[in-house]
């Protein structure tokens, strides 16, 4: 019975070729554009995260507890004395780690002859951190060499603050822990700019070799750790906590460290999530409208199935079967539809302005995420029998003689 009413309803489409193409280019569109729309907002979570791991972050952080909320009144206390030794260690423990980098923080002032500006300053393993910044870009000069003792990168907001290019020459002066004040002279061998602006306005970088003379210390304050795939994050955190639990280190992952990129995901998150109920609500009235005249349209031919016997519910199976032939071809071809629109527009790249508080744009593609495409694909088939239900049960209860007469 079941395959004689699939097949009924399979012929009824065909016959109905009209208002057929029309109920499925409703669906097929719908589930493209949740396709599209799901695809684009995850290439912003994606490129996002990367730019701020790739510029600011690293993968993994490791610092000493309280280090966080300590670091501005007492850095001194948070130091890691032995930080070779820590890299060894966690490089043995995690086999997806390529590699580990070991960052001094300070805070200071930095004057170039004529006015000051307070800056927040990272002290870097140049070498490894160029590997590391690929999404750091240099406007002028370039990025600090293991051999520059002198060099200093300066963020482009500090450039403009104190009207500085590559070439000039700088005091960066600081308070160590028993209170003596140091200076040391740098030349400004790069402006860089990064995905956060307010990091670029206070943000500058010496090599690790200088601070360590500047700071009379060996130690570091952070190890920044890269891994292969920004996915085994959550996986090689775990094992690190496990690995240094007791011991007085605090693991944290990217996502965690960045408030900003919170923010951003958030906001996207609720734009978009408005975006795909309107898309959803576009499919659901256009199979509603096409559902309701296709069956208008039948009313004498439901009503003659009635005459010679047919039960209501009968009618109603079929009506529902034809919905879900529909639903599924409908759901297939926006599937195929959606992927091949994302391929065609990811060729051509997508020029996006910065996001919120940011420096940099980028060129978005669409990404094809399976279970995007899955879900987008359900959605339009379940959407597709949510509009038929009810036009399917009005039709069902039509009386025979009153049918008969439609049109008339």
């Amino acid at each position: 019975m079941a395959t004689s009413i699939f097949s009924l309803a399979l012929r009824n489409i065909l016959r109905q070729r009209a208002r057929s193409a029309a109920t499925l280019s409703a669906i097929a569109i719908g589930v493209a554009s949740l396709i599209l729309a799901g695809g684009f907002v995850q290439d912003i979570f994606i490129q996002l995260g990367e730019a701020i791991i790739h510029s600011q972050t690293g993968h993994i952080q490791i610092t000493r507890d309280g280090y966080r909320e300590g670091r501005l009144r007492a850095p001194e206390s948070y130091l890691i004395e032995q930080p070779e030794q820590l890299k060894a260690e966690i490089a043995q423990a995690v086999p997806e780690i390529t590699s580990i980098m070991a960052r001094l923080g300070f805070s200071g002032v930095l004057n170039n002859g004529r006015r000051d500006l307070g800056i927040i300053g990272e002290c870097i393993e140049p070498d490894a951190e160029a590997a590391m910044g690929t999404y750091l870009r240099y406007v002028e000069g370039r990025a600090l060499k293991n051999g520059d003792s002198d060099g200093i990168v300066v963020g482009q907001g500090v450039a403009r603050s104190l009207g500085l290019k590559v070439g000039d020459r700088v005091t960066l002066l600081m308070t160590l822990s028993a209170g003596a004040v140091n200076t040391l002279d740098f030349e400004v061998v790069g402006v860089f700019q990064s995905f956060s602006r307010d990091f670029d306005a206070r943000a500058v970088r010496i090599s690790l070799e200088s601070a360590r003379m500047l700071m009379d210390t060996q130690a570091a304050h952070l190890l920044v750790v890269m891994l292969g795939q920004t996915a085994d994050t959550a996986a090689a955190t775990a094992t690190l906590k496990q690995k240094l639990a007791g011991r007085g280190f605090e693991v944290t992952s990217w996502n965690a460290l960045s408030d900003f990129y919170e923010k951003t995901v958030n906001l996207y998150d609720r734009q978009f999530g408005v975006l795909r109920l309107i898309i959803l609500l576009m499919v659901l009235l256009s199979v509603v409208n096409s559902v309701n005249m296709t069956l208008f349209e039948r009313t004498r031919e439901f009503g003659t199935m009635l005459a010679v016997g047919d039960r209501s519910s009968t009618l109603f199976k079929l009506i529902m079967s034809e919905s879900v032939c529909l639903g599924i071809i409908g759901a297939l071809a926006g599937m195929v539809l959606g992927c091949l629109a994302a391929m065609a527009i990811s060729a051509i790249g997508i020029p996006m302005p910065p996001p919120p508080n940011a420096n940099l744009g980028y060129t978005a593609v669409i990404r094809i995420i399976p279970a995007t495409v899955m879900t987008s694909g359900l959605t339009g088939f379940i959407a597709t029998i949510l509009a038929t239900l009810m036009p399917a049960h009005r039709a069902a209860r039509l009386d025979p003689v009153e049918a008969l007469r439609h049109g008339v």
